[in-house]
């Protein structure tokens, strides 16, 4: 249990963040607001509700009386014991669980199988929707953890769900797997899958994310050349690296975190970028942090280059040939070169997108099309960090936010997005966190050593910080997002 005191007022809750876990009680407190340390979600310290993600649960909240200056906490044993409380009370505005009533005729079509679709749903019936809601998805599998599949590899799917078939059913929830959309009839307000089937909505939600963009070089349709997406192609990966030569296509962070979750006799990667000159783009704080890490782990960069070819023999790939002439055996191959919107089952369509195929949104998660919504990595939105500004931010808890914001528009509650952007990740053990939209940042403000590996760093555009990131120095992205939450704004000097 977390005691907490809040000027005069002493309230009791959950100890540990429904998320992964993270200890409350090294989070920022704000007001009436308790943020999580490691990834951001915010609650409410007299209800325990949720009022940020990506924790999908609230945290319990219990009795405190002080009697003769002592402080008195009531509790019953079986609620101490609980991981969470999925039932939400009032600060998202959720009421308890309404169930399928069949009298109401309405239906809410959610595309996708990921967590802006979940969200969606879950606050539909929070809110007291109890018409039918459909989610359809070309998954397998029940909304899953996916930041996991670069993080621990060798978990079956079952054991990331985020939630059981049965939590989804026990709300009316209906969820078709391997059901993938190939054309939407806005003016019919139909839907056309892969199956020959259709589905008509009154209400329809686009949240169908983003994918692995294709790696275009000869050999690239050689065995062993991977992508990792689904829980099937990370123990894939994790089964063909061990003891093997790997190469990974691409210098994101999740190939980074790739290399590092990767057993000790794979560790001797070669990473390769495809991006030309991208070493010179990179931050100096990546450079002295993530990719020195790794180095010493013996994962060896071929930056300012680009892959060429992949050579193979018996049909699965031997060998990576790079643009300046050098090669690099090859057992396996796992490409991460950045994703791509999946909207092009809209082409043809007047739905509005962007020139790279995100669908545009409002801050009410609204299309150009009445009765459309859209959420998650597929959408391009406004940023108030980046003074209204368009871009896409494909992060687990903005797309949580999506899908709540866009729940409560689809009933017509008039609700504006809000929310700062949080992304995390772990390399080797140490965790790094990014708070804020830094996109066109200008200067930087770097507190603590890079060579140290722990420092916190400030992204000034128009003289004041929009983003932060640090490496052991917990809780203070958390204290900058709340800030930045609150709408105040830090200025450069500030910051220095």
């Amino acid at each position: 249990v977390l005691l907490l005191r809040n000027r005069k007022e002493f309230h009791a809750l959950g100890s540990k963040c429904p998320h992964y876990g993270a200890p409350l009680s090294k989070g920022v407190l704000r007001g009436e607001r308790l943020r999580c340390p490691w990834h951001g979600a915010c609650f409410n310290i007299r209800t325990g509700d949720i009022e940020e993600y990506p924790a999908l649960d609230c945290i319990s909240c219990f009795k405190v009386t002080v009697e003769d200056g002592k402080v008195f906490i009531t509790a019953k044993k079986k609620v101490l014991t609980l991981p969470a409380v999925t039932k939400h009370r009032q600060c998202l505005g959720l009421r308890d669980t309404s169930r399928r009533c069949l009298l109401n005729r309405n239906t809410m079509l959610l595309l996708g199988g990921g967590v802006a679709a979940l969200v969606c749903a879950e606050t539909l019936r929070q809110e007291g929707f109890t018409g039918r809601i459909i989610m359809a998805t070309n998954e397998k599998h029940v909304p899953y953890d996916k930041p996991k599949l670069s993080k621990e590899m060798n978990l079956k799917a079952e054991d990331i769900y985020l939630r059981k078939p049965e939590f989804l059913e026990a709300r009316g929830i209906e969820f078709w797997t391997e059901k993938e959309a190939v054309s939407v009839d806005f003016q019919k307000q139909k839907v056309r899958f892969m199956d020959g089937s259709s589905q008509k909505y009154h209400q329809l939600l686009i949240a169908t994310g983003s994918h692995s963009s294709f790696l275009r070089v000869p050999g690239a349709e050689l065995q062993n050349v991977c992508m990792l997406q689904t829980p099937e192609e990370s123990s894939k990966i994790l089964e063909l690296a061990t003891g093997k030569n790997l190469v990974i296509v691409g210098a994101s962070f999740i190939e980074k975190i790739q290399a590092s979750r990767l057993p000790a006799p794979a560790r001797d990667t070669n990473g390769t970028s495809l991006q030309a000159g991208a070493a010179a783009e990179l931050p100096a704080w990546v450079l002295a942090g993530p990719f020195q890490m790794l180095q010493n782990k013996g994962v060896k960069f071929h930056m300012k280059t680009e892959l060429c070819e992949l050579k193979g023999k018996d049909g699965k790939v031997t060998e990576a040939v790079l643009a300046n002439g050098e090669t690099l055996p090859a057992d396996v191959v796992v490409v991460g070169i950045g994703s791509t919107p999946s909207s092009a089952f809209l082409k043809g369509t007047s739905i509005a997108r962007d020139d790279k195929g995100a669908i545009l949104v409002n801050l009410h998660m609204q299309t150009n099309i009445p009765n459309v919504f859209a959420a998650g990595d597929v959408v391009t939105f406004p940023v108030a960090l980046l003074g209204g500004d368009r871009t896409s931010i494909r992060h687990q808890q903005v797309a949580e936010a999506h899908g709540h914001c866009a729940a409560l528009n689809m009933l017509n509650r008039g609700e504006e997005l809000h929310t700062v952007p949080y992304f995390w990740t772990t390399l080797l053990g140490k965790s790094i966190r990014y708070a804020g939209c830094g996109n066109g940042y200008t200067d930087t403000v770097v507190k603590g050593s890079l060579e140290q590996q722990k420092f916190l760093i400030f992204y000034i555009r128009d003289g004041h910080v929009t983003a932060a990131a640090s490496l052991n120095c917990d809780p203070m992205v958390s204290l900058i997002a709340e800030v930045l939450y609150l709408g105040k704004q830090i200025s450069k000097e500030e910051a220095e």
